[in-house]
């Protein structure tokens, strides 16, 4: 028994760094989150409990919050779909692509690896710069009458409500797009190359076409894949903050997503108040996941993927 015991103690001893670690830097911290969230004050020097009128003010009074969620919303929107598709069919020919597929997985793969503020940097320079390089390079082209400030805040497009769409949202979407493209590219490229060749070779056998093997061969067997990549843009997306920051500072609350909303309040001291804007985003998260986990069971039954 001494013996069992002991071995379960060396056993323990390996794992308990990393376990302390994690319990100091994620437990502890997501505990204690919530504690703050019932708390006004600094959450060091003055606090004050006041129950829920924390969440009350995030969720009825804040005027700011929602319109936040949803400049996030319409981001995330804008990355599930043309980042998402553009990344579906480059994973679609490069994996046709026998010989070039290892380079062109690094080329497309090099933007996820760069620090998102010098992307933001960068980008910044190279759109709101006066006269500007890329508007240098539209005027070269002879398409002098697209060139205007890229990140213009005042110029709106359309207005829902107290939610006003502008030039600075819609390119600050397309760069976190291009960012971000990357990296679904190539779970998906990984997702493509796992289903079986046998089942294409047998369906061209039975004279199925391209677009009829992708409809009942490729989509259905990449459906796990493409769920698994839509919840990685969700979260990632709704979480997005240092390059937004880098790239149009908010642009006056025009481009203001929920992290940086929170950052903002933290900023003010206002710890509680953010505390429960963090965890009213994570709720909204974790809610879309769960949604996305049960459409796709849906889809993959109904699809025959899987037993109904």
């Amino acid at each position: 028994m001494n013996s069992y015991l002991k071995d379960k103690a060396v056993n323990f001893s390996f794992i308990f760094p990393a376990l302390l670690l994690f319990s100091i830097f994620y437990i502890y911290p997501f505990i204690y989150t919530f504690i703050l969230s019932f708390q006004r004050g600094d959450g060091i020097y003055t606090s004050q409990f006041v129950g829920l009128a924390n969440f009350k003010e995030v969720l009825l009074y804040d005027k700011d919050w929602w319109p936040s969620m949803f400049y996030g919303g319409f981001i995330t929107l804008f990355a599930l779909t043309f980042q998402n598709v553009i990344a579906l069919f480059l994973a679609l020919a490069v994996d046709k692509a026998i010989k070039t597929g290892k380079f062109y997985r690094v080329i497309f793969f090099v933007l996820c690896v760069l620090s998102e503020i010098i992307v933001g940097l960068l980008t910044r320079q190279i759109l709101i710069s006066n006269p500007g390089i890329f508007n240098q390079w539209l005027s070269k082209f002879g398409l002098g009458f697209f060139i205007h400030n890229w990140l213009d805040a005042k110029q709106i497009l359309f207005q829902i409500g107290n939610v006003k769409i502008t030039h600075a949202l819609i390119t600050t979407a397309l760069v976190h797009s291009w960012k971000g493209f990357g990296w679904a590219f190539v779970i998906l490229l990984a997702g493509l190359q796992a289903i079986p060749e046998q089942l294409y070779e047998s369906a061209r056998i039975d004279g199925a076409r391209s677009h009829q093997s992708f409809l009942r061969i490729t989509l259905p067997l990449l459906t796990p894949v493409i769920v698994l990549v839509c919840i990685l843009t969700i979260l990632g997306t709704m979480q997005a903050f240092a390059m937004i920051l880098a790239l149009t500072r908010g642009a006056g609350g025009l481009t203001e997503v929920p992290v940086m909303r929170i950052y903002n309040h933290l900023r003010g001291s206002q710890i509680g108040l953010a505390c429960a804007e963090g965890i009213v985003l994570g709720v909204v998260l974790i809610t879309l996941s769960f949604t996305m986990l049960r459409i796709s069971k849906w889809v993959r039954s109904r699809w025959g993927v899987l037993p109904s």
